[in-house]
């Protein structure tokens, strides 16, 4: 294990089951600092469920996770503002336009960089007035991640990130 001021995530024996089906079997992963991860597997192979406990958003039944040293169950403003996240399911209100979801999305990160998040909507050429239901895929994949890199986390995390490199 590394110094824990440079540990990033600190995963340690973290089991889950649901139901019958074992999606995490005593998992443990170190990720420092300036480090860049892939998780790599098959469908149902719980790399969406442990990101789901890196973000706080499930309990390990058994083991701990650590995020900043911090644990995101138990304080998630601490973890969450801290962490630029993109879903595999692009999850965003439909009715809303880019413009309307950049202010949106400003009001939950107090360091929230306007002029970074337009500089990225011009460059992924996003344009303002579009509502996001009439948005293709990959142009989904570009407001998601202009949201996740807007506040400039300390944190990236990308689940099915593919996307993002298709042109």
């Amino acid at each position: 294990m590394n110094n824990d001021r440079d540990s990033v995530i600190s995963i340690s024996n973290v089991s889950r089951r649901f139901g019958a089906k074992l999606a995490l079997d005593n998992v443990s992963l170190e990720v420092t600092a300036g480090q860049v991860l892939g998780l790599v597997g098959a469908n149902g192979a719980g790399k969406t469920t442990l990101i789901k406990h890196i973000l706080g958003l499930l309990q390990p039944a058994g083991g701990s996770v650590r995020v900043f040293g911090l644990d995101p169950v138990e304080d998630p403003p601490g973890v969450l503002g801290r962490i630029g996240f993109l879903s595999e399911d692009r999850d965003l209100p439909a009715w809303m336009r880019v413009e309307e979801l950049m202010r949106y999305s400003r009001a939950f990160y107090p360091r929230w960089d306007a002029d970074y998040a337009d500089a990225l909507r011009r460059q992924f050429q996003l344009d303002p007035a579009a509502r996001i239901k009439h948005l293709s895929r990959g142009e989904l994949a570009k407001i998601g991640l202009l949201v996740a890199l807007a506040h400039r986390p300390e944190l990236l995390v990308l689940d099915e990130p593919s996307v993002l490199f298709m042109k």
